[in-house]
């Protein structure tokens, strides 16, 4: 048989976030009927001045397709000393009935169209049907991920950034402005920003409260992206006090995300969690129920988001013959 190889620009021409909402949508529903095997992802952390490497592996039993995605980042000498990025992923899929190789793509790509497009999926269910502005702490590149995913299902009126690099909070009013015609508002603080909005997003590598409880209006949707493992943190834990918490993954978020430090610090119990975002999704559960709740939405990233939006970009590739077939096996 014949393995598939899809190199960077090959991936970003298969890539379009109108097909990866639908897929990390089809990912959610999937984790919460019983048709996913995803164990705990892997991290392995290597001496200074070398970052880490996860591996992220999922089983989905509709589509028979077997991921494995391996990223690393925070390889701050790779540039001078190896000519490479300072992070990069690579995503190999397996025919489950056989266990056989089918596809080796990129994967650097494809995390950030798939947390940008998770946001959008909470927003569809999570946010009010009257959200119009959007406040951004964090200006990098999954911020501007976030804006083209919820792009696609709201119209956006205006942007209200913050970030601590000033030169990268111009540069995003710049981009935002050009790409896709909305305002952006430069806060001179973060709580200046918090309190327009009617979604709150964050995206920083923040390992403090960067959001205080009394900032954050009723009504407000927030998704918080930025921790996905011990040590990080964006939210005061107070938000999640009298918020409706829902989580990708309970196993996931209360070990690695946002919601481990309202846990911690006994603010909630877990079973004041309200629950998965899948089962929103499938109508186990209902989604807002009134224009006062204060949503969250805490996602650490799974498994099978990747597995169900490289399998799209597979399927893309057979169909336009991109990419380069090889024999890995006699």
């Amino acid at each position: 048989m014949k393995t598939l190889l899809i190199n960077k620009e090959e991936v970003r021409k298969l890539l379009f976030m109108k097909d990866v909402i639908p897929a990390v949508e089809e990912a959610y529903k999937a984790f919460n009927s019983d048709q996913v095997i995803q164990p705990d992802y892997v991290s392995v952390h290597l001496p200074a001045p070398r970052g880490e490497i996860d591996f992220k592996i999922g089983y989905y039993a509709f589509s028979e397709v077997i991921s494995m995605k391996a990223s690393s980042g925070g390889f701050v000498n790779n540039p001078t000393g190896f000519g490479l990025p300072t992070g990069m992923g690579t995503i190999l899929l397996f025919d489950a009935r056989s266990c056989a190789l089918i596809c080796a793509m990129d994967g650097s790509v494809i995390t950030g169209f798939r947390t940008g497009a998770a946001g959008a999926v909470s927003v569809k269910v999570l946010a009010r049907k009257n959200a119009k502005k959007i406040a951004a702490i964090g200006t990098g590149n999954q911020a501007r991920m976030q804006i083209r995913a919820i792009h696609e299902v709201m119209k956006i009126e205006e942007i209200h950034a913050w970030d601590i690099n000033q030169d990268a909070l111009n540069k995003y009013k710049i981009d935002i402005e050009g790409e896709y015609n909305i305002p952006v508002i430069v806060a001179n603080s973060k709580r200046e920003a918090v309190e327009q909005a009617d979604i709150l997003i964050t995206t920083t590598r923040g390992k403090g409260s960067l959001v205080e409880a009394g900032w954050v209006k009723a009504g407000t949707h927030i998704i918080a992206i930025g921790t996905d493992q011990r040590g990080k943190q964006e939210l005061d834990p107070e938000i999640f006090r009298n918020a409706k918490i829902v989580n990708d993954s309970i196993e996931q978020c209360t070990e690695k995300g946002e919601t481990w430090h309202p846990l911690h610090e006994s603010i909630i119990t877990r079973e004041e969690i309200y629950g998965e975002i899948g089962e929103v999704l499938l109508g186990k559960k209902p989604g807002r129920e009134n224009d006062q709740e204060i949503t969250i939405f805490d996602s650490t990233g799974m498994a099978i988001q990747d597995n169900t939006t490289s399998y799209r970009i597979y399927r893309n590739a057979l169909e336009m013959n991109v990419g380069t077939f090889f024999e890995f096996f006699e």
